[in-house]
């Protein structure tokens, strides 16, 4: 998970970039980077950090040009503190491109390879971006007549890279001399939505992972590009778009209408606040099977992206809803952090109990999600800590049991608190008194009913069907074996209890 935007304008664009960057914060916390052009002049700056510790004035000056792409990193693939991984990449043969990436490639390493042994380049960093970038640079070489591109030749690029790359990307480049490039992977898994501001000057447009960003830059959102497309604008302000995959199929990643994007963005068409609020309509259900309803005194929710969804189950249940944590907003993401301790360190960092909402009640906590564990765990002893007299707990979502290996940190079996674990254990892990989980379908269902085309899904982490095809146990174990993981067992669980072998299920065409 990252966040990319691309901006092709009639003004200087850096401070353009640096707003929107702002604006897309929550999808990366590790590094950010932009790159501007000036005539045939690439202009970068990027570090480690947060946007507005990245930027000073001084580098902003330094950041000339009216077009330009911007990104901030979420480590997924690669090193999470290296500094040479941060994005955007650049290369300059035999064209000068400047890219940044979205999402993870699941066959990187077989690519590195063909780099060196077949295409003759050199892959610098462990980032598969940097792979990614090698590989649209060869095609561009392959699809040229000569050193001359024109719009045929990089859609025909573009192609080549979907022959080539497997995994999820989303991408944005520029091109010296030529434009800008953005393009989908065929399967559409990471978001990526464009724009179009009309100014005295002309037409001016801007890609980005979010409409969000687009809203606030005064940009209007034109549409989601489709997966497998590419649109390409040239210096004269000309998009172009066409289909450059051979059997695309529309398969987003549900994980970011449940955690990820910005509840005000919008992703295929469909609202991700109204999908969450569905998806609390859908919990009310079950947690009606589940709990005595009279057995709840208040709901509270998890801040921040679990709110539409509590408010709605609060709704259908008829039980008051309340705000029983404060978050202090300048700590990063939990779910973002690299490593454990961090992140229990961070828990308690980043909220605090309002004591008069606890004490003496039942409560029903409502969560967007339960990855690890680790911070449902301290919220459940913070709760009681406050005077709860019963937790329960409701997540948005279902257990996750298999990690996602298309951009989402959750990469090893090892880490997820639900692999090889019952409901009921769960709940005993968490130190719930009762534990409801969303059901798959209903989670599917919430986000069909406010669009019916939008059937398919990559749901990996929460079924082990992987939309690629390409994903087995035997790349499951190399990933985790990189990482230090041991598949099936839980690295918070001592009594082994998760060590039973699990049947992993591949997909070909994405079918529930």
């Amino acid at each position: 998970m990252c966040g990319i935007l691309g901006v092709m304008a009639n003004t200087p664009v850096n401070q353009l970039l640096y707003d929107g960057l702002m604006v897309l914060q929550h999808r990366g916390q590790d590094a950010a980077g932009i790159a501007t052009v000036e005539g045939n002049t690439f202009h970068l700056h990027k570090g480690p950090g947060l946007v507005r510790d990245v930027f000073r004035t001084r580098n902003m000056r330094a950041l000339p040009g009216n077009w330009g792409i911007g990104h901030v990193r979420y480590p997924t693939a690669g090193s999470a503190y290296n500094f040479a991984e941060a994005q955007p990449f650049y290369v300059n043969s035999p064209f000068g491109i400047v890219l940044g990436h979205n999402g993870n490639l699941t066959n990187a390493e077989q690519l590195k390879e063909e780099m060196f042994r077949m295409d003759r380049r050199h892959i610098n960093t462990n980032s598969d971006s940097e792979v990614l970038l090698n590989v649209l640079a060869h095609e561009l070489q392959a699809a040229s007549s000569g050193y001359e591109l024109d719009v045929d030749a990089i859609f025909q690029a573009v192609a080549g890279v979907h022959r080539r790359c497997r995994g999820a990307y989303a991408v944005v480049a520029l091109i010296a001399g030529y434009g800008l490039l953005a393009f989908r992977d065929p399967h559409g898994i990471r978001p990526l939505v464009y724009g179009q501001n009309q100014t005295a000057e002309g037409m001016e447009y801007l890609v980005s992972s979010e409409s969000v960003a687009l809203d606030t830059l005064g940009f209007k959102v034109v549409r989601d590009l489709e997966p497998g497309e590419a649109i390409f604008i040239d210096l004269d302000k000309q998009l172009h778009s066409r289909q450059c995959a051979q059997q695309p199929l529309y398969a987003p990643c549900i994980f970011e209408y449940v955690y990820l994007a910005r509840p005000d963005t919008v992703i295929d068409g469909v609202s991700v606040y109204e999908a969450r609020l569905k998806m609390g309509e859908a919990l009310a259900e079950k947690v009606k099977t589940m709990i005595p309803v009279e057995e709840i005194d208040v709901v509270i929710p998890i801040p921040d992206s679990s709110r539409p969804s509590a408010m709605q189950l609060a709704q259908a249940l008829n039980i008051p809803f309340r705000e029983g944590f404060v978050k202090n907003r300048y700590v990063g993401r939990t779910f973002i952090m690299p490593g454990q301790a961090m992140r229990r360190k961070s828990v308690r960092q980043k909220l605090n109990t309002v004591g008069q909402e606890f004490k003496g009640k039942r409560v029903l906590l409502v969560d967007d999600s339960i990855v690890r564990g680790t911070t449902s765990r301290e919220i459940v002893d913070m709760a009681r800590a406050a005077g709860a007299v019963k937790v329960y707990f409701a997540s948005a979502s279902p257990p996750v049991r298999f990690p996602n290996v298309y951009g989402i940190d959750m990469p090893t079996r090892a880490e997820l608190i639900a692999t090889g674990r019952t409901d009921v254990q769960i709940a005993a892990e968490i130190g719930a008194d009762a534990l409801v989980y969303q059901d798959l379908e209903a989670m599917k269902q919430s986000i069909t009913a406010l669009r019916a085309d939008l059937t398919v899904f990559d749901a990996a982490c929460f079924d082990g069907c992987y939309v690629t095809g390409d994903i087995d146990e035997y790349y499951l174990d190399a990933v985790e074996g990189k990482r230090g993981g041991k598949a099936g067992k839980n690295d918070d669980d001592g009594d082994g209890k998760a060590s039973q072998q699990l049947a992993l299920q591949v997909s070909a065409g994405g079918q529930d």
